[in-house]
């Protein structure tokens, strides 16, 4: 995912919010162009390069960029995003980046997996080891349809391997050009906080390494300098 939302906030205006999500996002996706810069998210970036290198999950992996750079830098990287066009343009970047050898062929993947289904079928006690992860990433989770959020956060939190971490990025407020009122329903800005407490963790086997917001700048569609608020989340499960 990019610095941009998993959400499309950059548009002024918002899909009927009871619009079936994987009808929503293969559109969004269905040009065959990238939509995002390919780039890491700068948050992610920020915590990633402080921790060692082993196994990671993406959810809503969009075009990749994060499952790129993390393989880049020696993480085997799985992505999952509910849009087969999405996975479709990832795996077509995956390709270019193993023909250019910045990434390597064995440490990029992409699947096409609904998270809501995926949360449900999650029970926090009942993971086994091979199906957890190192590092469990959920970039700007954020839509302006229906999107069972708390769940798949809850859900990321089973998949971490004990010592491994889980990290939250989100936009905390709104972009500066979008008025309120014309706000999906269902969009949300969370706080460290309010990521902190929907998680629900058990304060004995997790450990708080990071809650806050952080600034960045960027550009707004009209391409004037704008300023993003971002809520990063990192925790650690205790080994």
């Amino acid at each position: 995912m990019s610095d941009h939302a998993h959400g499309a906030h950059e548009h002024a205006g918002f899909p009927d919010p009871h619009t079936d999500p994987k009808e929503f996002w293969e559109e969004r996706y269905g040009s065959g162009t990238p939509v995002w810069s390919g780039k890491v998210n700068t948050a992610l970036e920020s915590v990633a390069r402080e921790l060692t290198p082993g196994t990671a999950l993406d959810l809503g992996s969009g075009e990749g960029g994060d499952v790129l750079w993390l393989a880049s830098q020696g993480w085997t990287a799985t992505g999952y995003d509910l849009s087969e066009n999405a996975v479709a343009l990832a795996r077509a970047a995956a390709r270019t980046a193993e023909a250019a050898g910045t990434v390597p062929a064995d440490r990029a993947f992409f699947e096409i997996v609904d998270l809501s289904e995926w949360a449900a079928g999650t029970s926090a006690g009942d993971v086994p080891a091979g199906d957890r992860f190192d590092l469990v990433t959920a970039s700007f989770l954020q839509s302006p349809v229906v999107l069972a959020r708390t769940e798949v956060l809850r859900a990321a939190a089973a998949h971490v391997a004990p010592g491994g971490h889980l990290c939250v990025v989100a936009h905390a407020e709104p972009p500066q050009w979008v008025r309120p009122e014309a706000m999906s329903a269902h969009q949300e800005f969370p706080t460290p906080e309010s990521d902190l407490a929907a998680l629900a963790l058990d304060r004995e086997g997790w450990t708080v390494e990071i809650a806050e917001v952080r600034t960045r700048e960027g550009l707004a569609p009209t391409g004037e300098p704008t300023v993003w608020k971002d809520s990063v989340v990192l925790v650690r499960r205790n080994a």
